[in-house]
């Protein structure tokens, strides 16, 4: 571990990676899933069980933390690091998709994006500069660009013009970090163009030319199904740069991270894990089920009876259906502790598998487990 940000890939098995991002508060080992701590926590876990399952490195989310408690706020109480108990690396999205969706009115102009909160109805404008500004004060590690992120389908037209203005963000917010940064921090941009080949290959042209050391595939998984998510996919990182980490925005399901992994992705992060341990969902190695159903009522395994987390290991699926039935709030602590275990033991096998040469057996072997058709 160095004082600077950098990346190492140590193999590859297909257009499938494994490696290290160095930073100076630990090593993220990648491929890596990134638990979502939108408002300065992981949902229904403590911070010392998150690291207990393998993960490296959490997400924050700018919108919701400028808006409570404020990012002024966390600042002058030591950081976010500090503030939510986590010493290891913290990346921050940029609040723009947050904005486009969550805002109860908004208004998008060259300038930024200005909009009420979905809180209170107060007005806030985002600019490049501002998110920067925000993600700084938080004290992340791994910052993102403002981005414009539209909803597929769109007209081409209309996703150039769209890419064009992230372009343009992308180097307001370089400009604005640049001038904010302490050593070891990175920025990374973010590829847009909708599912229009010419379109990402433009985009990330342009944010090759600014200069990053991350790159991120934006604008997927906002409902353009998976086949889709991977064709796109399989004409952008081929161009993406080999010695530069590569982040995949707002997924997935483990077989949109397994499938992804397969066309050279290294970094993920979903809320489906610890949003679907809170309504009763668990990811298995035989694929998701519903622990609310009857058929759970008398079952006296527990979910993974050889795995390392006592979440999974130490508790029948009857008590996990009973506590869910009682509406006790020890069964979603439970279930995402468990969900968040099978996401990095996912992320460590295929690390793993990757660096044998055993990527494709991997493949194969989650398929039949699964019954997941489409990788």
């Amino acid at each position: 571990m160095s004082g600077a940000f950098s990346f190492s890939l140590d193999a590859t098995d297909g257009a499938a990676r494994t490696g290290v991002i160095d930073t100076p508060r630990g090593d993220i080992r990648t491929p890596a899933f990134m638990p979502v701590g939108t408002a300065g926590t992981v949902k229904a876990i403590l911070p010392e069980h998150v690291r207990a399952t393998g993960a490296d490195i959490v997400l924050g989310n700018t919108y919701h933390l400028m808006l409570r408690p404020t990012a002024e706020r966390v600042a002058a109480l030591g950081g976010l690091h500090h503030f939510m108990n986590w010493p290891r690396p913290i990346l921050t999205d940029s609040g723009g998709f947050q904005v486009m969706s969550l805002s109860k009115l908004r208004k998008l102009n060259e300038e930024g994006v200005s909009f009420q909160s979905h809180i209170d109805g107060s007005s806030h404008m985002l600019t490049p500069e501002r998110s920067i500004e925000i993600q700084s004060l938080l004290g992340a590690d791994i910052q993102m660009q403002l981005d414009e992120c539209p909803a597929i389908p769109i007209a081409e037209d209309d996703a150039r013009a769209s890419m064009l203005l992230s372009a343009r963000w992308a180097q307001r917010s370089k400009d604005a970090f640049e001038a904010r940064a302490k050593p070891g921090q990175a920025l990374f941009g973010i590829v847009q163009g909708a599912n229009y080949e010419g379109l990402r290959r433009e985009s990330l042209d342009r944010l090759m030319e600014i200069g990053f050391p991350g790159y991120a595939v934006g604008g997927l998984a906002v409902g353009e199904g998976r086949e889709e998510m991977f064709r796109v996919l399989e004409f952008t990182t081929p161009h993406m740069p080999k010695a530069k980490p590569r982040y995949l925005m707002g997924v997935g399901k483990p077989a949109d991270i397994v499938g992804a992994v397969a066309r050279g992705i290294d970094m993920f992060d979903c809320v489906a894990p610890t949003r679907s341990g809170r309504h009763g969902q668990a990811w298995t190695r035989a694929g998701a089920i519903n622990i609310k159903n009857a058929v759970y009522a008398d079952d006296p395994e527990p979910l993974d009876p050889d795995s390392a987390c006592p979440a999974s290991r130490d508790y029948s699926k009857a008590y996990l259906h009973h506590l869910f039935r009682a509406g006790e709030y020890l069964g979603p602590m439970l279930l995402t502790w468990h969900n968040l275990q099978y996401y990095q033991d996912l992320m460590a096998g295929m690390r793993a598998a990757i660096a044998k040469g055993r990527f494709g057996a991997f493949v194969a072997a989650f398929r039949a487990s699964t019954g997941e058709a489409t990788l």
